[in-house]
């Protein structure tokens, strides 16, 4: 007979805590989202984007990357859905999609300056 380690290791309690948890495509989608913010580019793109909405040229300047660098972690932003676009004539800038991308960047770095 196996030894219980808590109050909640019952057969009820398992599968009450088990049926509460996000079914898993919504932690792999979950998974996948903190991957993007896995990129050191990518976060240096997210910072930037706080101040505002710029083209590839400017943020490849301002981060002094090059925009053919700068393009592809723009794609993946995009894909992600982290990043939104608009187009003026042939220049394409860009921005955060809203307000949840600066929350998880923030409480992440309120994180590890604790």
């Amino acid at each position: 007979m196996e030894e219980k380690c808590c109050l909640s290791d019952t057969p009820e309690m398992i599968n009450k805590i088990r049926e509460s948890l996000p079914n898993e495509e919504i932690l792999f989608d979950l998974s996948d989202l903190f991957k993007i913010f896995g990129d050191s580019t990518r976060i240096k793109i997210i910072s930037l984007l706080f101040k505002g909405e710029f083209c590839v040229q400017v943020i490849s300047k301002i981060l002094e990357i090059s925009r053919s660098a700068i393009s592809h972690q723009l794609r993946i932003l995009r894909q992600s859905k982290l990043v939104k676009y608009r187009k003026e004539g042939k220049i394409v800038f860009y921005s955060l999609n809203d307000e949840h991308i600066k929350n998880i960047f923030n409480i992440g770095l309120e994180h590890i300056q604790e």
